[in-house]
């Protein structure tokens, strides 16, 4: 590895903290520059998980005046993203490459979606439930749904990863009473949870670059506190447009690839 690669590597580590911590999606920057310099694929997968866990930790630390209050609904719901993300990690390692090729598009989209109409769709879920007399949505965990659609994002986080916050995003945001900024700063958590039972995992069994990992690591735990400062500024609605145009641009990557 070139001192040039080395720092371009740094870079996009840099820029995927920054980019996980405001929305997710970190890994459309990391995995494309690791296959430019001639890394295989899955050991370009891996490597960037790992070396993203310090990013998603330094995520963690930089919104955690979002977190106050939130322990109980990350004690119960942390459980679905540590079994998707080790789910999604042994997907990885016995599947084909190109196993959830097809699903991945829909799932970005449907995250995207469920972003641009939450404040409709949670209104209509809200009128539904009062409509037929059901017990009212649980405050911590929202809807019944919400549990289980974070296991199969962590499945989804732990077998590749990009746009597995725009996810997150879609799926608390609708089923869960609370505000945008406050469920960024809990999609971070779990997003954190799944990159590291899957990088643990990779790092037993898995052929890993620490190199790689080293780099974006040191990358992203900087890019992890940039984010924060500037995601937590963002209005409501200027943080509801990054995440769609994140994600557009992340189903566009797909579709194209």
């Amino acid at each position: 590895m070139s001192p040039l690669e080395a720092i371009a590597i740094g870079l996009a580590g840099l820029a995927a903290g920054t980019i996980n911590t405001v929305v997710g999606s970190g890994t459309l920057i990391t995995f494309p520059t690791l296959l430019a310099f001639g890394v295989p694929p899955v050991t370009a997968n891996v490597s960037n998980t790992i070396g993203l866990v310090p990013g998603s930790v330094s995520g963690v630390v930089g919104y955690r005046r979002e977190l106050v209050g939130q322990r109980p609904r990350i004690l119960r719901i942390a459980v679905a993203s540590l079994i998707g993300g080790l789910l999604g990690g042994v997907l990885l390692l016995v599947l084909p490459d190109d196993a959830f090729s097809a699903i991945v598009p829909a799932l970005v989209g449907l995250g995207i979606l469920l972003v641009v109409f939450q404040t409709r769709i949670s209104r209509w879920v809200a009128a539904r439930h009062d409509a037929s007399g059901a017990a009212p949505r649980d405050p911590v965990l929202g809807a019944w749904w919400v549990w289980p659609s974070v296991l199969l994002a962590g499945v989804y986080g732990g077998y590749f990863g990009a746009a597995q916050g725009v996810l997150l995003m879609g799926v608390m945001g609708v089923g869960i009473p609370e505000s945008l900024q406050r469920l960024n700063a809990l999609k971070n958590v779990l997003a954190a949870i799944v990159n590291a039972v899957a990088g643990l995992l990779f790092a037993v069994v898995a052929d890993v670059d620490w190199r790689i990992v080293a780099l974006i690591g040191v990358g992203s735990v900087i890019g992890g506190q940039l984010g924060a400062t500037v995601g937590r500024r963002l209005p409501t609605p200027v943080l509801r447009g990054t995440i769609v145009v994140v994600g557009v641009v992340a189903l566009t990557v797909f579709l194209l690839g």
